[in-house]
């Protein structure tokens, strides 16, 4: 049972909608004018608002901007007599979940009313993910204090407060979802659904499902109606991870829905207005998949208003130890144990390595190092094999130079040289970038390199 608050100056017809919704189970609080009804709003705490829009004075419009900007949790339907289409959609603009025209029909009320009814129930449920999420996703908990992390952080303080469509680009493991997280997480949609699916993942028929919802009976198994994702994100944002996974048709479908901010339904000929900010994601680079026919160009041009990179890991190795130091916060935290340390042996391992699976594989090696480690540190040996396996350089170095029999700390200072070298090369002579990325100190380093330290 819902609590539905009725706002129309018209008795008869408020009288007919009444009675339909406590037919069904629900509870009405009727109100003949916005003013009283605003009044009314908090002491009745409905779950939804169904309002009459009039054309020839702007009380509707009012009372819709009043009650979002007080009530935002609050669902709003707006019905109204004759209106013409562009005033729907600026209800919707203006945050109404959508528009029903009279005089209405018995079954389209009852399913403006169940969808209206479904999008409230799922911002209850994405009550907590917001509370979290505002505090764990907004850009400053991004991690990575290199150049081309500071470049996305600057770039996401600009456009998070724009309405454009953002196209985030990166290989798998290095945060696209972080980044678009902290994307709606600093914008003035924080307050409403943030809902991702991952396009890759479903079938065609599932996906046009999943995005649009269906009508009972437009399917075999659809036994209800379903509301889809662009209307439970209706506020807020929907992240499309792996946009490029997408079939021509629903591509084509998707960039119908960008350009009109309308989707239909499964099974359904009726247009529902909506208003969800868009962030669309690709492993791959959709430019390119432009040009030999994997992608639509006209949607990629939509999407890729504002498009953004993600630097693989490898490109930003300075960021590893700050990383590795939030890894380790982050298992302590959830085991409730003290922060363990990383000796410097095993630090400079995870420099070394080149991280095909990115931060996402940095966290899953971090993760196994602490769950075999013994005592408050963990060791080289406790980091995965591939990562303390032996480059094709040092291999080819060890056959050509270090036959067996050459004593172990000679072959140890010889290689760790040659690695911090290699390092302080990678940061152009910087050897506070040097030591920082290694995990070690300037002074530690000027004693492995056999260099004089002048302070001052």
């Amino acid at each position: 049972m819902a609590r539905i608050l009725l706002v129309d100056d018209q008795p008869a017809m408020a009288e007919w909608v009444a009675n339909f919704c406590r037919d069904r189970g629900h509870q009405t609080f009727q109100f003949n004018s916005s003013e009283a009804a605003l009044v009314a709003l908090p002491g009745v705490a409905p779950q939804l608002v169904v309002a009459e829009l009039h054309t020839e004075r702007p009380d509707g419009i009012e009372f819709l901007r009043e009650c979002r900007a007080n009530h935002p949790q609050i669902v709003v339907l707006i019905t109204g007599a004759f209106a013409p289409p562009e005033m729907g959609l600026k209800a919707v603009e203006l945050g109404a979940f959508d528009y029903v025209t009279k005089p209405f029909k018995a079954d389209e009320l009852q399913s403006c009313l169940q969808r209206a009814l479904d999008h409230q129930a799922s911002l209850s449920r994405h009550d907590d993910l917001r509370r979290e999420g505002r505090d764990q996703y907004r850009f400053e908990n991004l991690i990575g204090t290199s150049a081309k992390m500071e470049a996305i952080y600057r770039l996401i303080g600009k456009v998070a407060d724009t309405e454009s469509t953002i196209l985030i680009q990166g290989e798998p493991g290095t945060g696209k979802e972080l980044v678009a997280r902290a994307l709606h997480f600093t914008s003035s949609r924080q307050n409403h659904p943030f809902v991702t699916i991952n396009c890759s993942a479903l079938t065609d028929n599932e996906l046009e499902s999943e995005l649009f919802g269906h009508k009972k009976g437009a399917f075999t198994g659809a036994v209800t109606d379903k509301i889809g994702l662009f209307e439970e994100g209706h506020n807020g944002t929907i992240f499309l991870d792996e946009v490029d996974s997408m079939s021509q048709q629903l591509q084509t479908r998707l960039l119908r829905v960008l350009q009109e901010r309308q989707i239909r339904q499964v099974g359904d000929t009726r247009k529902i207005p909506v208003n969800v900010r868009s962030i669309a994601a690709s492993n791959e680079s959709l430019k390119a998949k432009t040009r030999n026919g994997g992608f639509r160009e006209d949607l990629y041009f939509r999407l890729s208003v504002i498009p953004i990179e993600i630097p693989p890991l490898r490109e930003r190795l300075e960021d590893i130890p700050l990383l590795v130091r939030c890894f380790l916060q982050k298992h302590a935290d959830r085991t409730g144990t003290e922060r363990k340390t990383i000796e410097e042996n095993a630090m400079q391992r995870l420099v070394a390595y080149n991280w095909p699976g990115n931060v996402r594989e940095l966290e899953n090696a971090i993760e196994r190092a602490c769950a075999l480690s013994e005592g408050g540190v963990v060791r080289a040996c406790d980091l995965p094999p591939q990562v303390l396996h032996i480059s094709g350089i040092l291999e080819k170095e060890l056959d050509s130079e270090w036959r067996v029999g050459k004593q172990l700390d000679d072959f140890v200072r010889h290689q760790e040289r040659r690695y911090i070298e290699m390092t302080l090369k990678h940061n152009q002579g910087s050897r506070e970038k040097t030591a920082t990325m290694l995990g070690i100190s300037i002074a530690t380093l000027y004693r492995k390199l056999d260099l004089k330290h002048h302070r001052g």
